[in-house]
């Protein structure tokens, strides 16, 4: 289907994302923790690039998201800031910086802004959080939400299953969602929730949702960069779509290049000086 309108931005800002909601134009979110993925990323057109907590198992092979530091946040979201020319740079807050602790989130917020030239940050949960987001937007940082499954509260759920497929959660989900945008989030992403419900969530706020296996009615889409390049392969979720194999591509040019230096063939009279 051909989009009938397209916002035309030299830079991506809230405002863009905004408009392209206001016109239909569907959001194109990936992930990026360093600079010569970011360039790529942002040569291809993605309208946002989110510095994702993710960076936490891809980069760094932990389990989970919860071991990484706002220092690593912070160095990751700065690598991927130097890179970008069009995108909106998002940060994800890392865990234990901003629950339970409007100040700190404060000064979580204003260190990623200051120290890394982020746009915006990221941090999950609907009422709960609701003072960290008012702190945070007070000071004139722009926020983005995150409902559903919010990989952080991991050990809370206990499962990376299905959010919000029972009637009560769905209601509560729907309500942090009008929260989130009466707070002045200017987005929320929208994680592993039944399609129903991302449209419904869609359709009666006024912000763009993101969904990452919310189904095609969210205002926007994302994916972890390294699921969609098929440079992870253990991970098979539903809403992915690999869009390259570049684990195999790049496993091949190591064998390949290898075997060249092991029989002597590389480097050969030309590459040497």
């Amino acid at each position: 289907m051909s989009v009938h309108k397209k916002v035309e931005a030299k830079r991506v800002t809230t405002h863009t994302l905004q408009e392209m909601k206001d016109v239909g134009e569907k959001i194109a979110m990936l992930t990026a923790y360093d600079y010569s993925m970011a360039r790529i990323l942002d040569a291809g057109g993605a309208d946002v690039l989110l510095v994702g907590d993710s960076a936490s198992n891809v980069m760094a092979g932990h389990e989970t998201t919860l071991p990484i530091t706002l220092d690593q946040m912070i160095y990751h979201a700065s690598s991927v800031v130097r890179a970008v020319q069009r995108a909106l740079v998002v940060v994800d807050l890392p865990f234990g910086t901003y629950q339970g602790d409007s100040k700190m989130a404060l000064k979580s917020a204003i260190r990623i802004m200051k120290e890394s030239g982020g746009h915006a940050v990221k941090l999950e949960g609907g009422s709960e959080v609701e003072d960290s987001i008012k702190r945070i937007l007070s000071a004139g940082i722009p926020v983005m939400g995150h409902l559903g499954l919010t990989p952080q509260s991991i050990y809370k759920f206990g499962t990376y299953t299905v959010r919000a497929k029972q009637e009560q959660e769905a209601r509560r989900l729907m309500k942090d969602a009008k929260l989130l945008e009466e707070l002045g989030c200017f987005a929320v992403v929208l994680e592993k929730i039944p399609a129903d419900l991302a449209r419904k969530v869609s359709e009666s706020i006024s912000i763009p949702t993101i969904g990452i296996g919310g189904g095609s009615d969210c205002d926007g889409q994302v994916l972890v960069t390294h699921d969609l390049l098929g440079i992870t392969k253990d991970f098979h979720p539903r809403f992915l779509r690999r869009y390259a194999e570049l684990f195999d591509v790049i496993q091949d040019a190591t064998e390949r290049y290898v075997n060249d230096v092991k029989s002597k063939d590389f480097p050969n009279e030309k590459e040497q000086y």
